[in-house]
């Protein structure tokens, strides 16, 4: 029998960058692991900035870019009397702070146009959620500001169908974008992470982003019930994450998660951040990049 013969693809120059003061992170191509991290929503001040002083001193001992994510509202919530966050008055202001305070890029969620001019004053990577990944006007609202763009795979959408996202940010003349797998439907109420999608996401030309924390969310359950979520797995996705080449991880981060206003049951507790760090690195620095994990096809074909 004939052996099939294999060639390699080539996966394409990306590149997402941030300026921050005197600081620069680039992710993507050539560059090392980043790590998107925080609460899910911003329950309250004091959590922030305790969560956001111990990230950075874990990111600083482990050497890893460090972008701080929480939202300042919670749109996609079961019951319209949950907790959706302070909103935007408030919320951005202590996302400011942040900066500010540790000299560290912030994150959040965008979910509406309008929000789109004011959001992008405060906040140095916009975030588009992933049930609002194919809204062209937000897609293009948040290309036109010039910033760079984070956005979540919806659980719907294959992943070389973001090519599509990709396109509408890049009409502006915004090349700056990043893509994040955050799991697909499986049936109802549960996600599943197709790995593949890492490097198919890559070829559209932008680094790719594994969020661990999402996918073993279990919908249909309350996030504040221990049951709706499955924690324990979060470890092994972001392994696997990193082992498919990742160039940045989300990972959801708590310091007493069950106390959380959302997400409770699938945040990371923080005590147990920086040891994931160091199996991360350990991942990527056996793999040595994503170029050498491979993308191969038959040559026939």
């Amino acid at each position: 029998m004939e052996k099939q013969r294999t060639e390699t693809i080539e996966l394409p120059k990306r590149r997402l960058t941030l300026e921050v003061k005197d600081q620069k992170i680039e992710i993507g191509t050539g560059q090392e692991l980043a790590v998107i991290a925080g609460p899910c929503v911003i329950d309250s001040k004091e959590l922030i900035m305790e969560t956001a002083g111990e990230l950075v001193e874990i990111c600083k001992r482990q050497n890893i870019p460090l972008i701080f994510k929480s939202s300042y509202e919670k749109d996609n919530r079961g019951k319209e009397t949950n907790w959706k966050g302070p909103m935007a008055d408030e919320g951005l202001k202590i996302l400011a702070e942040v900066r500010e305070r540790f000299n560290i890029p912030v994150t959040t969620d965008v979910h509406r146009v309008e929000d789109v001019p004011m959001v992008a004053e405060y906040i140095d990577l916009l975030q588009i959620p992933a049930y609002m990944c194919q809204q062209t006007s937000l897609a293009i609202a948040c290309g036109e500001t010039g910033k760079p763009i984070n956005v979540k795979k919806g659980q719907f959408l294959a992943p070389e169908n973001m090519a599509g996202v990709v396109s509408k940010i890049r009409s502006t003349g915004n090349d700056n974008v990043m893509l994040t797998e955050r799991g697909a439907c499986f049936g109802y109420n549960r996600l599943v992470s197709d790995l593949r999608s890492i490097p198919l996401m890559q070829l559209c030309g932008t680094p790719a982003c594994m969020d661990a924390t999402h996918i073993i969310r279990l919908y249909g359950l309350p996030s504040s019930d221990p049951s709706g979520g499955e924690p324990r797995f979060i470890p092994h996705l972001v392994l696997a994450g990193v082992a498919a080449g990742a160039d940045c991880l989300f990972i959801e981060s708590h310091p007493r998660p069950m106390e959380a206003r959302c997400d409770a049951a699938s945040q990371l507790r923080l005590a147990h951040f920086e040891n994931l760090i160091k199996m991360a690195k350990n991942v990527r620095k056996a793999i040595g990049s994503p170029e050498n994990v491979g993308l191969y096809q038959p040559a026939d074909l």
